[in-house]
C-alpha cells in the first residue's frame, strides 16, 4: 500500500533536546502514526481469518493454532523486517519510495525505450487502488464488530455505524487534516501499547505458546494440512498488509525513523499481541469468534472498541491520502489524464485533495461494506491485490539492483530471489480466494490498468500525429520574419508538447488575429523521472529568433507544476511582467478517426478520458484572467 503523510509537525524541537535529535524522534512519531496504521490494525482480524481458513469449520486444535501462528510471526520477520525494513528502504529514488518511484528508477537505469518497465509500474499502481478500497472497509468493520461482544443488541447497528464512520472520513477530506494529524502519532503509540499489554497478559497464562517462534512448526503445518494449509497461508498474508507503506512513505519520514519505529515499538507490539491471541486460543478454542477482543476484560471492551475505531480511521486516512499521492505521481509520469488537484495547506506539500479520487473511493468502499456486510467476508477479497503489488515491487527492485546498483548476477539472485519466491507463493495462495471475492480488486485493478495503458498509448499517438502536422520552428520563423505581422506590447507564452515545432495556438492566433507579441515563448513541459528537481535542473531557455524563445520546464513526479512561478525565476533572464504576460493554450476537440492505430473501443476510451481531464490552466497554475484557449479538432 502506498500512503502519504498529511501533516505532522516535523520541524518541532522538543525542549531540552538538541534540534537534530528532537527532529529524529518527531519523524519517528510521525512514522508510527501514518506508516503503521494499516499493519497495526491487522490484529483485529488476521488471526481469526487465518484459523477460520485452516480449521474448515472444526474446532481449532493446538497444532493448528501454533502452526498458523508460526506462519504469521515469520511472515512479519521475513517480509516486513528483512525485505522491507532492511532491504527495500535502501532502494530509494532520490529519497522517495513506492512502486512508481521504483519504476522511474528502473527506467532511468535501463532507458526510456524499455516497454515492460512502465507496464510493471502501471500494474503495481492499478492494484494499489484495489487495496485502497478494501482497507477502510475491512478495518472499520472489524473494529465496530467489537460492539457485538459487549451486547448482541448492538449487532443490527454494526453496519450503519461503519457506513457512517466511512462517509464522515471521506466527507472531511476537502478540509485537510492538519488540525488532527498531530494526534495520529500519539494515538497509534497508545494503540500499540494496548496491543502489547493485551498480548502479554495472555502469554503469561500460557507461556508454551512461545514455541510458535519455531519456523518448523509453520512448515510442518503447511505440509500436513494440504489445501487447508494453502488457504490458511492466503489468510496469513493479512498479517503483513500495509508493509508497502514502509517503502512508499520513505520520502516523507526517511529510512532511519521508519526503521526505528518498526524495530523498537511496532514489531514487538505485534509479536506480543499475536502470541497473546494464540495463547488465548490454546486455553479457550471457543474464543475463535473474536480472539482479539477476548484478550481484554469485560470492563475494558468499550474503551478498546473506541480506540480500535480511532486507529482504523487513522489507517483509512493514510490509505486515502496515499491514493491522492499515487494519483498525482501517475499524472506527472503521464499514466493518467490531468485531474483537479487542490492544496489544503499553504505550508505542507503533502496536503493535497483530489475530489474525483475521493468520491470514487467513497462509493467503492460503501459498496464493499454493503455487499460483504462483515469483515470475514471482506477478508476473502483482501490480499490478492497486495501480493500482486509486492511481486511487481520485487521485480522492479531486482532490475534496479542489477542495472542501477550494478550488483553481480549471483548477488542479485541471492538477495532478491528468495523474496520473489516467497511473494509468488503468497500470491498463489491468495489466488485460491479468487472466486470468494478476490476477483473484485483484480477487476478494479484491471480497469485502471486499461485506462493507464490507453492514456499512455493515446497520448503517444497524438503527439506523433501532431509532430507530423506541425511546422519546424526554424523553417516557420524564417518565413515569418520576412513579413512580420503587426506587433503588440507584452509577452505571449504558448504551451506546447513539441519544443522544435510551432505551437498550434500560435499558428491559429496569427491566422485569425493577425498579430504578434513583442516577445514569444514556446514553453514545453516535461516530466522527470526524479521526485523533485533543483532550480538548476528546472529549466533552460534558448533564443531561436529575434523575439522568440524556446523554454523547457521540468517537474518531478512529486511536484505540483506551477508554470508562471517557474518562468519568473531570475536565472532564466526573461524578466517577465505578470501584467503583460498572456498564456495561450490549445484545447483539442478529439474525434475518432476512420482508421486508427488503436482499436475503436480504445480510441473512444482515450477521447472520453481526454474530455474529462481537468482544465490545463488550473493544473499548471496559470491565472485565469491571463489564459487564452484556442480550439482545434483532431482525429485519433
Amino acid at each position: 500500500m502506498t500512503t502519504s503523510v498529511n501533516t505532522v509537525e516535523l520541524g518541532a524541537t522538543a525542549e531540552g533536546l538538541p534540534a537534530r535529535k528532537a527532529s529524529f524522534w518527531t519523524l519517528t512519531l510521525g512514522a508510527i502514526g501514518v506508516v503503521y496504521g494499516d499493519i497495526g490494525t491487522s490484529p483485529l482480524y488476521a488471526m481469526k481469518e487465518s484459523l477460520n481458513a485452516a480449521r474448515e469449520g472444526a474446532e481449532p486444535t493446538a497444532t493448528m493454532v501454533t502452526g498458523v501462528l508460526s506462519l504469521m510471526l515469520w511472515a512479519l520477520i521475513v517480509i516486513v523486517t528483512i525485505k522491507y525494513v532492511l532491504v527495500m528502504l535502501r532502494a530509494d529514488n532520490d529519497g522517495e519510495g513506492g512502486t512508481l518511484s521504483l519504476m522511474a528508477l528502473a527506467e532511468r537505469s535501463l532507458g526510456k525505450g524499455t516497454w515492460y518497465i512502465p507496464i510493471l509500474g502501471m500494474v503495481g499502481a492499478a492494484l494499489f487502488y484495489g487495496d485502497a478500497m478494501i482497507t477502510p472497509a475491512i478495518s472499520v468493520l472489524s473494529a465496530v464488530e467489537g460492539l457485538e461482544l459487549i451486547t448482541p443488541a448492538f449487532t443490527p447497528f454494526v453496519l450503519p455505524i461503519s457506513v457512517a464512520i466511512i462517509v464522515t472520513i471521506f466527507s472531511v477530506q476537502s478540509r485537510g487534516t492538519a488540525s488532527v494529524a498531530k494526534w495520529f502519532g500519539p494515538t497509534i503509540v497508545l494503540w500499540f501499547c494496548v496491543l502489547a499489554v493485551g498480548g502479554m497478559s495472555a502469554i503469561l497464562e500460557r507461556p508454551s505458546v512461545l514455541t510458535a517462534l519455531n519456523p518448523l512448526l509453520g512448515a510442518e503445518f503447511l505440509m500436513t494440512h494440504g489445501m487447508a494449509g494453502l488457504l490458511a497461508l492466503g489468510a496469513v498474508f493479512l498479517t503483513v498488509t500495509g508493509a508497502e507503506a514502509l517503502y512508499a512513505d520513505l520520502g516523507h519520514f526517511g529510512r532511519k525513523p521508519i526503521q526505528s519505529a518498526w524495530l523498537y515499538l511496532v514489531f514487538p507490539a505485534l509479536i506480543l499481541n499475536y502470541l497473546g491471541q494464540g495463547a488465548l486460543l490454546l486455553n479457550n478454542p471457543m474464543a475463535i469468534e473474536n480472539p482479539f477482543y477476548r484478550l481484554y476484560p469485560g470492563w475494558a471492551l468499550l474503551p478498546t472498541v473506541v480506540l480500535a475505531s480511532v486507529a482504523t480511521i487513522i489507517a483509512s486516512q493514510a490509505v486515502i491520502t496515499g491514493a491522492y499521492s499515487i494519483t498525482q505521481q501517475a499524472i506527472q509520469l503521464g499514466l493518467l489524464p490531468r485531474l483537479d488537484i487542490r492544496r489544503t495547506s499553504e505550508t505542507e506539500k503533502g496536503q493535497i485533495y483530489l475530489p474525483a479520487v475521493n468520491w470514487l473511493l467513497l462509493i467503492a468502499v460503501v459498496f464493499l461494506v454493503a455487499s460483504f456486510r462483515n469483515s470475514s467476508a471482506l477478508a476473502s477479497a483482501y490480499g490478492i491485490a497486495v501480493t500482486g503489488t509486492m511481486v511487481v515491487t520485487v521485480i522492479l527492485a531486482t532490475i534496479v539492483a542489477r542495472h542501477y546498483w550494478h550488483w553481480p548476477v549471483w548477488m542479485t539472485a541471492l538477495v532478491m530471489g528468495p523474496f520473489f519466491v516467497i511473494d509468488a507463493i503468497f500470491l498463489g495462495a491468495n489466488a485460491l480466494k479468487l472466486m470468494a471475492g478476490g476477483w473484485l480488486p483484480l477487476l478494479v485493478g484491471g480497469a485502471l490498468f486499461t485506462m493507464m495503458l490507453t492514456w499512455r498509448r493515446g497520448t503517444a499517438l497524438l503527439k506523433e500525429k501532431l509532430r507530423r502536422e506541425e511546422l519546424a520552428v526554424g523553417e516557420y520563423l524564417f518565413i515569418l520574419q520576412k513579413k512580420l505581422p503587426e506587433q503588440v506590447p507584452g509577452t505571449a507564452v504558448f504551451l506546447t508538447g513539441q519544443p522544435d515545432a510551432i505551437p498550434t495556438a500560435m499558428m491559429h492566433n496569427l491566422k485569425h488575429n493577425k498579430i504578434l507579441h513583442k516577445r514569444n515563448l514556446f514553453v514545453c513541459i516535461k516530466p522527470a523521472d526524479k521526485p523533485r528537481l533543483s532550480e538548476a535542473e528546472r529549466s533552460d531557455v534558448r533564443k531561436v529568433g529575434e523575439s522568440f524563445y524556446v523554454v523547457t520546464l521540468r517537474f518531478g513526479y512529486m511536484e505540483e507544476p506551477d508554470v508562471p512561478r517557474a518562468l519568473h525565476r531570475r536565472r532564466l533572464g526573461l524578466d517577465l511582467n505578470p501584467l503583460e504576460t498572456s498564456y495561450y493554450l490549445s484545447r483539442r476537440a478529439l474525434r475518432p478517426a476512420t482508421r486508427s492505430e488503436m482499436p475503436r473501443w480504445q480510441s473512444r476510451l482515450f477521447i472520453w478520458l481526454a474530455r474529462h481531464a481537468s482544465d490545463a490552466s488550473r493544473y499548471f497554475r496559470i491565472p485565469t484572467d491571463r489564459a487564452i484557449e484556442i480550439g482545434t479538432q483532431v482525429t485519433v
